[in-house]
């Protein structure tokens, strides 16, 4: 074993003896889903700039950018710093003052128990695709620091994150967020320092030819259609997921959270960044490498491999892992909780709340299993996020906007809503142009709701006299 494998073995012990070291606060099921609503302004923040900041970011974006400039990336970064930056402008406030658990509580409180249900049901399944595409991603690590084989590395990262997760929970989650993001920061730019000596990275942006860096696509209805697609699929989609809601609740104070929210949307766009000039540099320094493959993802590992230091090699594979952890954590804790608090609690009559404790932290150990044989079976980090981006989108943003600044929608209204935009979505992605369904299931969605709106006025409570 190598002195830089054994460097990052020491960043992943300290990781994990955070993460042990932080579930000793969590006594019942509101510290383990929520870290008791006790997160100060810092630590919510980096929790929030954590949410996307993993692999998807790092190796997925990059190289998609490497290929087609700023509108192959609009959907990540640029739609998840849209997320942050509304959820603190409109959401957070509302979302605060909640006193509930989770997201599949809110649609409860709002609509009624089918909703809930349902809803759990959408929440659970958007987050298959992405907790796998994290696993690979640390397997694909993993294998490159110490030479295993795949199927091995994928193990050991999963078995990592799935540890200090379910001992932790969100308190676990926030605390190593909160020392991974300053890895990230810091990785990135000594990287990124020391790329440009190798050759100026402003020499790789003066080759890339006229529209790479274009902003607004072709004045046309298909592909304006397919730019709205991109920055709602992430900016609007992930505003009623699970993991976005936790990080907001986690908070001690509602200041706290808006707070959070608006710094957490400038560092992610700032730093995610990095990234994705990381890939251009890399493009130009790596002429025959071919970004198409599925080996593509590894664009900047090998770039980094091949031209920076082994000192600054280890900051930048413990910055990757760093974002790869924080990702995964939370996107495993996310569904957990759905599946704890509003779907599997109800198959037993009585639950005190160390029974709902350790209820949460069996669902860690069946999300991360599902996930795990998804990650096996499809080893692509793309597609496994692309597979499971979406479906929040057009089931529960529309029903979740109206239930928060809407008092008319009820809940046969906002199932009308669900099933209608996922089923247009689905009617897309099999018959139509898969490119655009998550644009054309959300406008149907919000059509729904406001037919079901004046098909099924809400019912006024009967006052009662005396």
């Amino acid at each position: 074993m190598n002195l830089q494998a054994i460097f990052i073995l020491a960043y992943l012990a300290i990781t994990i003896g955070i993460g042990v070291y932080a579930a000793q606060k969590v006594k019942n099921s509101k510290d383990f889903i929520l870290a008791g609503r006790s997160l100060p302004l810092p630590i919510s923040t980096a929790a929030l700039f954590a949410t996307w900041f993993g692999s998807e970011t790092i190796l997925g974006s990059s190289v998609e950018f490497a290929k087609g400039g700023f509108l192959a990336v609009i959907q990540d970064p640029f739609g998840g710093a849209l997320c942050l930056f509304l959820l603190g402008l409109v959401f957070a406030k509302y979302l605060y003052r909640m006193q509930i658990l989770t997201f599949g509580d809110f649609y409860k409180n709002r609509y009624g128990k089918k909703m809930e249900f349902i809803a759990g049901i959408c929440l659970i399944f958007s987050y298959f695709g992405w907790v796998a595409a994290q696993f690979v991603a640390l397997g694909i690590m993993v294998q490159i620091l110490f030479g295993i084989n795949q199927f091995t590395a994928i193990v050991i990262g999963a078995c990592l994150v799935v540890f200090y997760t379910y001992l932790g929970g969100m308190w676990s989650v926030s605390l190593t967020d909160f020392f991974q993001s300053i890895s990230i920061v810091i990785g990135l730019v000594v990287v990124i320092i020391q790329l440009n000596d190798v050759k100026p990275i402003w020499s790789s942006i003066s080759e890339k030819p006229d529209g790479f860096f274009s902003f607004f696509p072709k004045s046309n209805y298909h592909d304006w259609t397919l730019y709205l697609s991109a920055w709602m699929v992430v900016g609007f989609g992930s505003l009623p997921q699970q993991d976005i809601f936790q990080r907001v609740m986690s908070a001690k104070s509602e200041k706290v959270a808006i707070r959070a929210s608006y710094y957490s949307s400038v560092l992610y766009l700032l730093f995610a960044l990095i990234p994705l000039f990381l890939g251009l540099h890399a493009k130009s320094l790596l002429p025959d490498f071919d970004l198409y493959a599925e080996s593509g993802q590894l664009l900047i590992p090998t770039m980094v491999s091949k031209f920076v230091s082994p000192w600054v090699q280890v900051l930048f594979f413990s910055a990757l892992i760093s974002a790869i952890l924080s990702t995964a954590s939370g996107a495993i804790l996310a569904p957990s909780s759905i599946l704890s608090e509003n779907i599997l609690k109800y198959a037993f009559k009585e639950m005190n709340d160390k029974k709902l404790l350790l209820l949460s932290r069996i669902s860690v150990l069946i999300i991360a299993g599902i996930s795990f044989l998804l990650a096996v079976g499809k080893p692509s980090i793309y597609a496994l996020v692309e597979d499971s981006g979406g479906i929040s989108l057009v089931t529960l943003f529309i029903p979740m906007v109206f239930g928060l600044l809407s008092q008319r929608a009820d809940e046969r209204s906002a199932l009308f809503s669900l099933f209608v935009g996922i089923g247009t979505w689905l009617l897309l992605e099999i018959y139509g142009d898969d490119m655009t369904s998550h644009f054309y299931g959300t406008i149907a969605s919000l059509v729904a709701i406001l037919i079901g709106i004046f098909l099924f006025p809400k019912k006024e409570k009967s006052q009662v006299t005396t």
